[in-house]
């Protein structure tokens, strides 16, 4: 089988970087709703869990301004402290660059809010920098739609690739006879796909069904 590694996202290449998924952070998002970001940031934070992915979480001005990270995030990793920073450009922390670089993986996903500072400065940075850099859109968030899209649209004009939550999940699937995560893959579409993971639910009970009534 040909090896499409180079070109589709594999879990063993990958790291996570989730920024600044706090309070004060969320109160300033007008991009779009709070909650489908906190859904999606969850489902995310999840899929790396499922697939081993290393993640690496950073708050900014935790004790003093923004707030400690969003609680249902938090507990996906309770016992990963995040990295708290002073610098709006998570990159510029060397705490934050060095855990990134010691999970050894060539390709980075980040999420986080604001899209326009604090998901923008480093992702264009760790580009700058050699890595295969992955935007995770709909975790992320802006102050405005507009705010939001140019970032966006800035990160790709420099080769960031734009991905949504659901996506990175598949792709890292790729193959529902991987069983070793089949079983988490589903929970998580169940819980935060939306109507996706109603249509799965619904599937999974009918099949049970059925094979009750073979029984």
């Amino acid at each position: 089988m040909h090896d499409y590694s180079s070109c589709l996202l594999d879990p063993e290449q990958s790291a996570v970087l989730i920024i600044d998924e706090e309070p004060m952070m969320f109160f300033g998002v007008e991009s779009k709703t709070r909650a489908s970001i906190m859904n999606n940031v969850v489902g995310l934070a999840k899929t790396a869990e499922a697939f081993s992915v290393p993640c690496i979480l950073s708050t900014i001005e935790a004790n003093t301004f923004s707030g400690l990270l969003y609680p249902k995030l938090q507990a996906v990793y309770p016992h990963v402290s995040p990295v708290d920073r002073t610098t709006i450009n998570a990159w510029e922390d060397v705490n934050v660059k060095r855990a990134v670089q010691a999970t050894g993986r060539t390709k980075l996903l980040i999420a986080g809010l604001w899209t326009e500072a604090c998901v923008l400065f480093p992702a264009l940075c760790a580009k700058a920098d050699g890595y295969d850099v992955y935007v995770v859109t709909d975790a992320s968030g802006g102050a405005t739609k507009e705010a939001h899209d140019m970032a966006v649209l800035r990160m790709a004009q420099a080769g960031v690739k734009p991905v949504t939550w659901l996506q990175v999940l598949l792709e890292y699937q790729r193959d529902w006879s991987h069983k070793e995560t089949y079983a988490s893959v589903v929970n998580i579409i169940k819980d935060h796909g939306g109507a996706y993971g109603q249509c799965m639910d619904y599937a999974e009970s009918m099949v049970q069904k059925n094979n009750r009534n073979n029984q």
